[in-house]
């Protein structure tokens, strides 16, 4: 039988506080005190940095000063992968789900993630796809949808971020994810029209039960923090 996983829709959430929240669903799911939760919401301008290396410190291209003028806030996350930027029109995804007993494997849930992403664009008649080497979902030579994960005892954390519509100008702030030499975009650029963002969350939310064999509370939970 599939298991239940909760939607909560939180809007608009600064970095910190969405951070805080994981820590404590965690806690919550390895518990027991919870279900498989999947939280979506929207951050204000923010860099958030991975744990490898410095993080992706040496990716950040514009000065403290510029970043402050804009309003740009850089957070340290505690999930793998580089520097990636997150702000207003793009949906980000957090899941906190327990992998046991039958989905302990790293590299699965990261294809899982993609597939996901990947399903929600070809509803928009956008032809998404991976790359070899390399995490998250792309068009061509530019990435859609990035994905940062943690998973510590087999209960995850963090996860996606998929430009919806996004002011793409905000990535020549740094090198995104770290990789040289390809771009980004995002769903409404890519279909040349407006685009719902609730819809899109509905869509992933269907693709992600889907995926992960999970069956969708009802109602969903939509509230601020």
């Amino acid at each position: 039988m599939n298991r239940p996983v909760e939607i909560r829709r939180l809007g608009r959430v600064p970095y910190a506080d969405a951070l805080a929240l994981q820590h404590t669903l965690v806690e919550d799911r390895r518990a027991g005190r919870v279900d498989d939760v999947l939280l979506f919401v929207e951050h204000p301008h923010v860099l958030t940095l991975g744990v490898g290396g410095d993080g992706g410190r040496s990716h950040i291209l514009a000065p403290a000063e510029a970043l402050a003028g804009r309003g740009v806030e850089v957070h340290e996350t505690g999930r793998g992968g580089d520097i990636t930027y997150h702000g207003p029109g793009q949906i980000v995804g957090y899941p906190i789900v327990d992998l046991r007993p039958d989905r302990c494997d790293v590299h699965r849930y990261v294809r899982d993630l993609e597939d996901v992403l990947i399903r929600t664009a070809g509803d928009y008649g956008v032809l998404a796809h991976r790359v070899d080497g390399l995490t998250g979902v792309w068009v061509g030579d530019e990435k859609l949808a990035a994905i940062g994960v943690r998973i510590a005892r087999w209960v995850t954390s963090h996860g996606f971020a998929m430009n919806v519509t996004t002011d793409l100008a905000y990535f020549d702030l740094i090198v995104p994810c770290g990789i040289s030499g390809r771009g980004v975009t995002s769903l409404a650029r890519l279909v040349g029209r407006a685009v719902d963002r609730a819809e899109v969350e509905d869509r992933i939310s269907r693709h992600f039960c889907d995926v992960f064999e999970r069956v969708r509370l009802k109602p969903d939970t939509t509230y601020a923090l």
